[in-house]
């Protein structure tokens, strides 16, 4: 039985899921879920902080790039009728009790050891059916070969960085040089799995650092790809390659999970007598353990979940044992640097049997990358409008409204996308799918910061809030699921399209084609409109990352914008009126948009911008999804407003069958208002509010609140509207057969792919 993590990409938070289901579509009999992105001291919510989970970097490099597999996943993997479904998606631990409870079972655990560790903490009476464990991660006696100097000493002011360390966290070995990615991800997880009394065979950076992947291997592979694994297995080596930091990829990435695999079927072939000698590694016994927590033991200063605010510790454990020393809580944790420099102290496929049937061209024998571009020559065109969003499943009904506009009313020339807030960046393929259904190829997508503004790269201040799991980043990046029920865009997210001038270490083989970047896009669309005096309309819907870092970086962009149309926050001008941050109890009054990056709410927000705000208390007057759902049900059927019927009745089913999962879809519901009051304001009978106003920051429990204060910001303030005639406007225009979609569902696409045109 194969056990892999979502560690470094994350996978049931993204559509690495589905990347999976792609995958095993025609290589494996089953997928399953695993613990909601936490790890064992992090307890059952979904939505809590990421002390281990932090060192893996959130954009390029790291979980946008293998969320996504540098691009290629799209590009290459088949589509089969399974998907993720939410509340039916089997849990990690269902399948490994059926699977365990049939018989005699061996694991590969090749990422962190969560699941196993729960399932043998939570099933004792099934350990005798696990045989063996075979276990990728950990150093023992290792020195890693990577950032070490020349040996002669031909630059003298290089300095070594994880040279000799026994790990290989690379962002984080200045506080922690002796941990490695698998353990670090959860270490009480890896010393439950060491001490089972099941097993184990490790892999460690010991073996693997002795083996990296040479230019003699990667010229050999690439003449030897006779199956479409073994295709789709080196081009993604390629790309890690031409995405690599530095330039000594070919002696510092090396065999790693694969070659776990490899001396584990070498062992089991050998049958039950032979005492572990494979054709690949030489074999010892030692007596290992992975290290919890940091001397001194039993001081409870606060770093140790297990103790920390408990009369009895977590799982029953000692006060003063070995797990009740300080924990690492961040890759810069200054309790793990050591004075005046120093090491940190913390530790913690060619064969053709069972070969794939097909890759995506060969699934379709009519397969075709077409980009739909609609032709407006000698119409008129109304405003120019850049949305920005985070992606959140009412973002996506939002952009079609959007895009079902009049052109002589709004101009959509851009979309600017964060991975910040509700879904992670590389969602943004879901974006590319939306645009290529209506039949706009044509809008550019600009993908923008990953992080909070003035919060660390490896961090999660305060997009932790957020939960991972269900009802969470799990449905936000699979739109509930149906996200591979829209038709598969030509475009999406891709490292094999970078280039150096814009942060990559090399040139990609299409760079024409690479993912442009939030402020590309912004600089593009502007300097197009400068020459005419044209103005833009902004609206966003989502954390105003992209809006503050734009107007940081071009001081002339207030120029360019006519007004900003603002979705979220909550004006505090009487006590009865709470936000929505309900994973954050301490702070009661801010909006979710605002509190996922405050400081950039309160520069932008605060700037010269013409700002026109629809706050929380404005959205919760169109919040009803039975009203929504029958102004649907009656309006006219497009493939646009069956899929937006699809969808939030999905919603209202997931609420109230587990309304503790799923409580907060009305805040999705609430998010449309914006895209149907900047198309169509006229028609809702508005009412606005000037007031002067002031965003907090600075402290987590006002992080994001808006308050009136008479030496404010002067902003617009919706107040309130025809919530009737909002709801038909919706269903009106979603039912409009102008500007409907030109290829409704991947359905259409398949049928159309599987004949000659």
């Amino acid at each position: 039985m194969l056990e892999w993590d979502e560690g470094y990409g994350l996978g049931k938070d993204t559509e690495t899921i589905s990347h999976l289901v792609h995958y095993y579509h025609y290589l494996k009999p089953w997928l399953h879920d695993g613990t909601n992105g936490q790890s064992i001291p992090q307890g059952l919510s979904t939505a809590g902080d990421c002390r281990c989970r932090q060192a893996i970097p959130v954009g390029v490099c790291g979980r946008l790039d293998i969320n996504s597999n540098y691009g290629l996943r799209r590009s290459f993997l088949p589509q089969g009728e399974r998907r993720y479904i939410p509340l039916q998606q089997p849990t990690a631990q269902r399948v490994m009790i059926d699977t365990v409870s049939a018989g005699r079972t061996t694991l590969f655990v090749i990422g962190s050891h969560t699941n196993v560790a729960l399932f043998l903490m939570t099933n004792p009476h099934l350990k005798t059916n696990i045989e063996h464990i075979y276990s990728m991660g950990g150093g023992v006696r290792s020195k890693n070969p990577t950032g070490c100097c020349p040996p002669d000493a031909a630059n003298p002011s290089c300095k070594p960085r994880q040279c000799g360390d026994r790990g290989n966290l690379f962002t984080a070995y200045t506080s922690n040089p002796y941990a490695e990615f698998n353990m670090f991800a959860d270490p009480f997880a890896a010393y439950q799995v060491r001490h089972s009394g099941i097993p184990v065979t490790l892999v460690p950076l010991d073996v693997t650092n002795s083996i990296p992947v040479s230019k003699e291997f990667f010229d050999a592979f690439e003449q030897q790809q006779e199956t479409f694994e073994a295709q789709y297995c080196f081009r993604s080596l390629e790309l890690t390659r031409d995405t690599w930091f530095g330039d000594q990829f070919y002696t510092s990435y090396f065999m790693w999970d694969s070659f776990l695999s490899g001396v584990a079927i070498s062992i089991m072939q050998h049958g039950d007598s032979y005492l572990g000698e494979n054709e690949f590694a030489e074999m010892e016994y030692l007596n290992i353990t992975a290290v919890t927590s940091n001397e001194p033991y039993g001081v409870n200063d606060g770093s140790n979940p297990f103790l920390y605010g408990r009369a009895i510790p977590k799982f029953h454990l000692q006060k003063a044992g070995v797990h009740s020393g300080y924990v690492q809580t961040g890759p810069q944790d200054p309790f793990c640097f050591v004075k005046g420099g120093g090491k940190g102290k913390c530790q913690v496929l060619n064969l053709h049997r069972q070969s794939g049937r097909f890759n995506l061209t060969t699934q379709f024998p009519y397969y075709r990358e077409i980009l739909y571009k609609p032709n407006f020559a000698n119409q008129t065109r109304g405003r120019p409008v850049i949305f920005d969003m985070d992606m959140s499943a009412g973002d996506f009904l939002a952009l079609i409204y959007l895009l079902k506009a009049p052109l002589e009313k709004i101009d959509l020339k851009g979309i600017l996308v964060s991975g910040n807030g509700w879904a992670i960046a590389a969602t943004i393929d879901v974006v590319y799918d939306i645009l290529h259904m209506m039949g706009r190829d044509d809008i550019p997508v600009g993908l923008g910061h990953v992080n909070a503004l003035g919060t660390p790269t490896l961090g999660c201040k305060y997009v932790k809030a957020v939960p991972h799991g269900s009802g969470g980043l799990l449905d936000s990046d699979t739109l509930f699921g149906l996200a591979r029920s829209l038709p598969r865009s030509p475009r999406r997210h891709t490292a094999e399209k970078s280039a150096v001038q814009f942060g990559a270490p090399r040139h990609g083989d299409r760079r024409a084609l690479r993912q442009a970047s939030a402020l590309e896009v912004w600089q593009s669309i502007s300097e197009s409109l400068r020459p005419r005096h044209g103005k833009i309309t902004v609206l966003t819907s989502g954390p105003l990352t992209n809006l503050a870092s734009i107007l940081d970086v071009d001081k002339s962009g207030i120029e360019v914008i006519k007004n900003v149309y603002v979705v979220g926050g909550q004006v505090i001008d009487r006590k009865d009126k709470a936000g929505n941050v309900f994973s954050v109890p301490a702070n009661k009054f801010a909006e979710f948009n605002m509190f996922l990056d405050p400081l950039a709410a309160k520069m932008a927000m605060e700037s010269n911008l013409t700002i026109t705000l629809v706050p929380l208390n404005a959205q919760l007057k169109v919040i009803s999804f039975k009203r929504i759902l029958q102004t649907l049900q009656l309006a006219e059927k497009t493939p646009e407003s069956t899929f937006a019927h699809q969808l939030l009745s999905l919603l209202y089913q997931l609420q109230r069958k587990q309304p503790k999962l799923y409580h907060h879809m009305e805040i999705f519901l609430g998010e449309l208002l914006g895209a149907v009051f900047l198309v169509d304001h006229s028609k809702l009978n508005p009412v606005m509010q000037r007031k002067l106003i002031r965003v907090l920051t600075g402290n987590l429990s006002q992080d994001g609140q808006i308050i009136v204060d008479k030496c404010g910001k002067s902003v617009n303030i919706l107040d309130s509207f025809d919530s009737e005639a909002y709801y038909s406007v919706f269903a009106e225009l979603l039912g409009d057969r102008r500007q409907s979609a030109v290829i409704g569902s991947f359905d259409e696409q398949k049928k159309m792919w599987s004949k000659p045109q």
